[in-house]
């Protein structure tokens, strides 16, 4: 018997409510993501429940038991219930009855069994009562410990009940999968058939999905089978991966955190498809511009700061395939406290409008091309 452990699980307030549902006279189980991430020994943020108490009950018992119950999504049997300032999203059982590979009509069940059937991946349909015992209807167990990242019955019915299935079916392997062993061939082959499929969802939840994917330790090989199987340049046109593998080796050399942002300035090709936020749109479009600037690390860090220049000096690395200079970091931060020694009075009254900005322009540019050696003294003597 396979059981789960964790402060998670051991928490008051999960305690709570699952003993709440239990208390009712009602299956109590958490689910998904919280007993993955504890069977792997990875870090657990949200605890989910599923039960077979329907939401009116869910609501009841909660007020009964003194706790606060929000109809976050009735329609589609989730309540969230608050204890302890936690909140946690009770969902009832349920199996689809219409889906159109963007959003599904539901219908309550009293089985586990129809439960687990409409969920994603058999490592995502693992359930554990409150005690720690592991309930695994779908053989997710094994998948789990072989690292596979497998549909649920047929691939392709999974699929078109949700198109964005694709691309967490590339993000769960590369944050769960095994990288020797590869991709399902199955999910594979059913995510290249159906990839057309992509075009029905919005933008951003594609940019959303892609940027889950591209934080993971390793994407590349993830992202390199997408592009193989034509999904890569039906959500981000233009893209080329052959960098990316480049940007990874660089950035654990270096010891330097995953952002894929960053990654994904690397990809190219066309991110306004992916309807990003306007700050990480800017980044990106700034990384990819300065990649190609004669600028310096230095001259990059008094530019835009010491973390954007770093960012592209390991974009630069991976595109011209060139290690990371040893002391990149260092002249990143170099330049971003360096400050400039001429001010707009420094100039006056000799000059004024637009004159006055183009000559202090064109100082600061000298003064960053002396990789700001040259003095006030020596640029104000250089004035006409």
């Amino acid at each position: 018997m396979t059981r789960v452990t964790g402060p998670w699980l051991e928490r008051p307030a999960t305690q709570t409510v699952l003993g709440m549902l239990e208390a009712g006279g009602h299956q109590a189980l958490a689910v998904g993501g919280c007993v993955r991430n504890a069977l792997l020994g990875e870090p657990v943020s949200d605890v989910d429940i599923a039960t077979d108490a329907r939401p009116e009950r869910v609501m009841a018992l909660a007020r009964a038991a003194g706790l606060r119950p929000v109809p976050t999504g009735v329609e589609h049997g989730t309540v969230t219930v608050v204890a302890d300032g936690t909140g946690y999203e009770v969902t009832t059982f349920r199996h689809d009855v219409e889906t159109d590979g963007r959003r599904a009509v539901v219908a309550f069940a009293d089985e586990l069994s129809d439960d687990a059937h409409r969920r994603d991946f058999t490592m995502n349909a693992l359930y554990a009562r409150a005690d720690g015992t592991v309930i695994d209807p779908l053989g997710g167990l094994a998948d789990l410990n072989a690292r596979r990242v497998r549909f649920i019955d047929d691939p392709a019915a999974r699929i078109r009940e949700d198109y964005l299935r694709i691309l967490r079916f590339f993000r769960f392997h590369a944050w769960y999968g095994d990288a020797e062993a590869g991709l399902d061939r199955d999910g594979l082959a059913a995510c290249a058939e159906l990839a057309g499929g992509l075009d029905s969802l919005s933008r951003e939840r594609v940019g959303a999905e892609l940027s889950k994917l591209l934080a993971a330790p390793d994407p590349a090989p993830g992202v390199a089978a997408m592009a193989q199987a034509g999904i890569l340049a039906r959500i981000l046109p233009g893209a080329d991966p052959r960098a990316l593998p480049l940007l990874v080796h660089c950035e654990g050399a270096a010891g330097i955190a995953a952002d894929w942002r960053r990654r994904l300035a690397a990809l190219g090709g066309a991110p306004d498809n992916l309807r990003l936020s306007r700050k990480d749109a800017r980044r990106v479009a700034l990384l990819r511009t300065c990649a190609g600037s004669s600028d310096t690390v230095a001259a990059l860090g008094y530019r835009h700061g010491a973390e954007a220049a770093l960012d592209i000096a390991l974009l630069r690395a991976a595109l011209l395939e060139t290690p990371l200079p040893a002391d990149a970091a260092a002249q990143a931060a170099r330049g971003a406290a360096a400050t400039f020694p001429v001010a707009a009075r420094d100039l006056m009254p000799g000059l004024d409008g637009p004159e006055l900005g183009e000559r202090l322009k064109w100082l600061e540019e000298a003064w960053i091309a002396s990789d700001f050696t040259l003095t006030r003294a020596e640029l104000l003597a250089g004035k006409d």
